[in-house]
């Protein structure tokens, strides 16, 4: 058995894509559908395509509640802090702030959360990060 991708649906898939490349993904490949006016797209950290993330795009809208409900995808990175760093200059919001140098949350512009965890251990705690307070759910 081998793990291919995790499926979310996205409203927006530019607002989406943009989120994700501040993460640090790069699109690996597209398939649109006419016939089921869907449209695919296959997202990677660079070097790992193992781990992928399919952004369902449906032509016709369609709400898309609960978010949250499906849990949350999760990243290793090199630095948390500086990844932290890019997407808040970015302007995503830091739901949960990586106060203890280890670990944070974010979330996508459909609510998918992201949980975001530091390679090798925590790092030292550092300002801001460690008082910054929560923001929202995450």
């Amino acid at each position: 058995m081998k793990y291919l991708h995790t499926m979310i649906r996205v409203t927006d898939p530019d607002a989406t894509i943009a989120f994700f490349k501040l993460l640090g993904l790069e699109e690996v490949r597209r398939m649109d559908s006419e016939k089921g006016r869907f449209t695919l797209i296959f997202l990677a950290a660079p070097g790992d395509h193992d781990a992928q993330v399919e952004l369902t795009h449906n032509w016709d809208p369609e709400p898309y509640t609960g978010g949250r409900n499906f849990g949350h995808l999760a990243y290793r990175v090199y630095n948390i802090y500086e990844t932290c760093q890019r997407l808040h200059d970015g302007g995503v919001t830091i739901n949960r702030p990586p106060r203890d140098g280890h670990m944070a949350f974010v979330r996508t512009p459909d609510n998918i959360s992201i949980e975001l965890l530091q390679e090798g251990g925590a790092l030292a705690p550092a300002e801001p990060w460690a008082s910054m307070p929560n923001t929202g759910e995450w």
